[in-house]
């Protein structure tokens, strides 16, 4: 009885937790505390199953997608956040990277505040960013690149962004999310766009243990993905800030060769 009652008296809430890249060092302290406060936790594929060790008592249900196979749809997803915040109250919505990025934690926000539960966000380290810097290469640089694009490689409708084209045009660093299956789309766009030298690195699991990275130009890359079998997850980096790991690297070597 006291135990139906004190289910009864929690908060029926959703917090969104962002969890990073995939090195579980690459968490932020909030998202542990949210994690160690949860219920119930719904994570996804790209979530390094490490971090569950966190959420202790909670009960945990994978709702995430493997190689095109869905656990549960969006609209199932939705429906159990609702539904396990008003059985049990903390709900962790536990995400790959950030979930304000391509990540539907504001569909999922939206959605449980109609049924009134109270909602939070926990940011993460974007992978668009942090996996990147991890294998040495700057989204921006002095005399490189003054700004950068983050795109999605596939939108709703499981198109190429338009926004890519956009941003072919321009002199700013490219990272795409979610582009493996369009990359022979890509390079065209930017062959089209006069820039087949261009450096560009394709970087799968960033930030674990199982990384690999390819790293070529427009016109070499996809012989380079073939050779390697580079697929998803993979982030792709297009600029010439690419260049700056190739020369870190040498210089690393030279040095390494007068010891």
């Amino acid at each position: 009885m006291n135990k139906a009652i004190s289910v009864q008296s929690k908060t029926a809430k959703l917090t969104v937790v962002g969890a990073g890249p995939g090195d579980i060092e690459l968490i932020t302290l909030k998202a542990i505390k949210a994690l160690e406060n949860a219920d119930v936790v719904l994570y996804d594929a790209l979530v390094n199953p490490d971090l569950l060790e966190y959420a202790k008592g909670a009960e945990l249900l994978f709702v995430g997608k493997r190689k095109g196979c869905y656990a549960y749809h969006q609209d199932q997803i939705n429906e159990l956040i609702v539904s396990y915040a008003t059985q049990k109250g903390h709900v962790v919505r536990l995400k790959g990277g950030d979930p304000f990025i391509f990540g539907r934690g504001t569909e999922e926000m939206e959605y449980a505040v109609k049924y009134g539960l109270e909602v939070a966000m926990v940011p993460g380290i974007s992978s668009s960013y942090a996996v990147p810097a991890m294998q040495n290469i700057p989204l921006t640089k002095r005399g490189a690149s003054e700004s950068f694009w983050v795109i999605t490689g596939t939108t709703k409708k499981h198109a190429l962004s338009e926004d890519v084209k956009l941003a072919a045009q321009s002199n700013a660093t490219v990272v795409i999310l979610m582009g493996m299956s369009k990359l022979s789309q890509i390079t065209k766009i930017f062959t089209a766009a006069n820039k087949p030298n261009t450096p560009i690195a394709i970087i799968q699991n960033g930030t674990r243990e199982d990384e690999k990275i390819g790293v070529g130009t427009i016109s070499s890359i996809e012989a380079i993905v073939e050779k390697q079998g580079l697929s998803n997850p993979a982030i792709i980096v297009i600029g010439e800030v690419v260049n700056h790991r190739t020369a870190l690297l040498a210089l690393q070597s030279e040095l390494n060769e007068s010891y």
